[in-house]
C-alpha cells in the first residue's frame, strides 16, 4: 500500500548526507545547462532553481555570474544551502513548487534531478507548469529532467541498493506499483557518532513514472512550446532504454 506523504517530511535527516550520496558531476549538468541555453539563443540573467535542495545547482551557476533564486520545500535542505551559499548573492525561498510564489519573473528555470518526479498526481504537474510559466518572461525557458518508465520499471524496480561514504552508510529499498505508476524508495541511513555507534534514521520518498507525450501534453497546455526531449546530457532523441529524459520548454505565449 501506498501513502502519500507530506513532502516536508522529506530530506530532513537525508539533507545531512544528500551531498554525500547523490553522486552527481555538477560540472557536467551545468555545461549540459548552458549548452541548452546557447542552442536555443537564450542568454539569462535571472535564473530560478526550482526543487533547488542544498543549493548544489544555484551556488554553481551564482559562481558562473547568474543571478540565483533557489526554491525547496525542506527547511532542512535550505539551511544547508544557505550556509554553503556564504555570502553569495542568493535568494533562496522555502516554498512548495506547487504554489510557488516570486515578486517577478524569471529569464530562465531550471528542475533538476528528477525532482519533477516527486510530483503524483497529473493536475498537480499541469499546475506547476502554470507557475513556471506564469513567472518566465516571454520567450523564457524551462529546463527539468525526469527519471523514465523504463527506470522505475527495470532498473530500480523491486532491487535494493547500498552505498557508503566516509562513515555513513545508507540502504534503499524500492517498490513500483505497476498500477499507480509509483515508485516507492525506503530509506536507511546509518550515521556515525561521536562514540563510534550508528544511528539509525528511516525516511520514506515516493515518485511517479510519465510517459513523455503525457508531460508534453500538460507543458502545451499550460502554454509552452516544447522545443526538445533529449536523452541524458545530449542531443540525441530518447529510446526505449533511456533512464532519465531532459525537456526543453519555451514561454511563446501568454494565457
Amino acid at each position: 500500500m501506498f501513502v502519500k506523504m507530506n513532502e516536508k517530511d522529506m530530506y530532513n535527516k537525508f539533507s545531512d548526507t544528500y551531498d554525500k550520496f547523490i553522486g552527481i558531476d555538477y560540472d557536467e549538468w551545468i555545461v549540459y545547462i548552458e549548452s541548452i541555453w546557447a542552442k536555443f539563443g537564450l542568454a539569462p540573467h535571472l535564473v530560478l532553481d526550482l526543487a533547488c535542495g542544498t543549493g548544489n545547482f544555484t551556488i554553481a551557476l551564482a559562481d558562473k555570474g547568474y543571478d540565483m533564486i533557489g526554491i525547496d520545500n525542506s527547511a532542512e535542505m535550505l539551511s544547508r544551502a544557505r550556509d554553503k551559499a556564504g555570502e553569495r548573492s542568493i535568494l533562496f525561498l522555502l516554498q512548495d513548487m506547487r504554489e510557488f510564489e516570486l515578486y517577478g519573473t524569471v529569464d530562465a528555470c531550471i528542475c533538476m534531478v528528477d525532482s519533477i518526479n516527486y510530483i503524483l498526481e497529473e493536475d498537480e504537474l499541469s499546475t506547476v507548469f502554470g507557475l513556471v510559466h506564469n513567472y518566465l518572461n516571454h520567450g523564457g525557458l524551462f529546463i527539468f529532467d525526469i527519471n523514465t518508465l523504463h527506470k522505475f520499471r527495470n532498473v530500480l524496480g523491486d532491487n535494493s541498493f547500498s552505498d557508503i561514504s566516509d562513515d555513513d552508510i545508507i540502504v534503499w529499498e524500492n517498490c513500483f506499483d505497476e498500477e499507480t505508476l509509483i515508485n516507492e524508495y525506503m530509506v536507511n541511513i546509518f550515521a556515525a557518532r561521536d562514540d563510534g555507534l550508528y544511528e539509525r534514521h528511516e525516511e520514506v520518498h515516493q515518485q511517479r513514472a510519465y510517459e513523455s507525450d503525457a508531460i508534453c501534453q500538460r507543458l502545451n497546455g499550460a502554454g509552452f512550446e516544447v522545443l526538445g526531449t533529449f536523452d541524458t546530457h545530449s542531443f540525441d532523441a530518447p529510446d526505449q532504454e533511456s533512464e532519465k529524459i531532459f525537456f526543453v520548454a519555451r514561454k511563446n505565449k501568454q494565457l
